[in-house]
């Protein structure tokens, strides 16, 4: 492994006292399609809801109807668990004036954090889009004082022609007013390290928080990984083998993979994490449990 072994090595073993009670988290859901995933989603938020993340982001589909539920379901999140509810709010397929009346409609509503995104070129696409994330980011500044997260790609955007390219794209977006960047999910701890490095030697000033992904369906993983250009190395093949029909074990893995590289990350100076929860519960729970980041209980009153 190229990222100094002994390092490596030195991270994992090392006591979670020196991670536990540092971390900051937040947690990324999707709108669901059915009354069961509704229900399942609730269940994780109200789960979840107690270690008092920073934030809690809402993906945004590409046909009306998922957005009509982005936008229900982060005014539910704040008005029932009076989190920071930030919605992912694409540009690809709308026009400016769309996008300023999302933004003011959202303001009104008392939600001041959005992750702003360009969103997925659809299939029969030929034309390079009007609008980008920069120009997004541009919008929502222009209609209010946004707290804006933007996407960032340590193993570079499937789409960049090159990674220089997509870094200056990234700098585009914090110049045009991004407060931070949130990772695609990744493996490789030392590409993120070396992204991070990078970005800093240019400009971008902004905390990059690393998406982290605990893996609970690998064949699923496989093909998420395929479209974002994300690498996913062989020990972690080796890890899943066996166990597609084991999902105890494979939580188990999944935890501890997870845990792992925040334990790495935080060696090295993280101290905030994203959480691509995949609308369960569970894992994120019990990661956040073992950094130290417990539920906020207010000691009871007495007369």
């Amino acid at each position: 492994m190229s990222f100094a072994h002994a390092q490596f090595l030195e991270a994992i073993n090392r006591n979670l006292h020196d991670v536990q009670g540092k971390a900051k988290v937040s947690f990324e859901f999707f709108p669901p399609k059915t009354e069961q995933m509704e229900q399942t989603l609730w269940q994780s938020i109200e789960r979840l809801a107690p270690v008092a993340p920073s934030f809690v982001s809402v993906t945004y589909g590409a046909n009306s109807g998922e957005r009509d539920r982005t936008h229900d379901i982060i005014k539910s999140i704040k008005q029932r668990t009076g989190l920071i509810a930030a919605p992912h709010l694409t540009c690809v397929d709308a026009s400016v004036d769309e996008l300023k009346s999302i933004a003011r409609d959202y303001w009104n509503s008392g939600i001041r954090h959005i992750v702003a995104l360009r969103g997925d070129l659809p299939p029969s696409a030929t034309e390079k889009p009007a609008l980008y994330a920069s120009d997004l980011v541009e919008i929502l500044r222009s209609v209010a004082d946004f707290d804006i997260s933007v996407a960032a790609y340590p193993e570079v955007h499937p789409e960049a022609p090159n990674a220089q390219f997509d870094l200056l794209n990234l700098k585009r977006k914090v110049d045009a007013g991004a407060s931070r960047a949130i990772t695609q999910f990744f493996f490789d701890v030392e590409k993120f390290l070396r992204y991070r490095d990078r970005c800093a030697a240019i400009g971008i000033d902004v905390d990059i928080i690393p998406g982290i992904l605990p893996v609970t369906n690998f064949q699923q993983l496989i093909k998420f990984a395929n479209l974002t250009n994300v690498a996913v190395p062989n020990w972690m093949h080796k890890a899943y083998e066996g166990l597609d029909h084991d999902p105890t074990t494979r939580n188990l893995v999944a935890a501890n993979i997870a845990m792992e590289m925040v334990k790495v990350l935080s060696r090295e100076g993280i101290d905030q994490f994203h959480f691509y929860t995949l609308n369960r519960s569970e894992l994120s729970y019990a990661i956040c449990h073992m950094l130290g980041v417990r539920p906020q209980v207010q000691s009871a009153q007495t007369a």
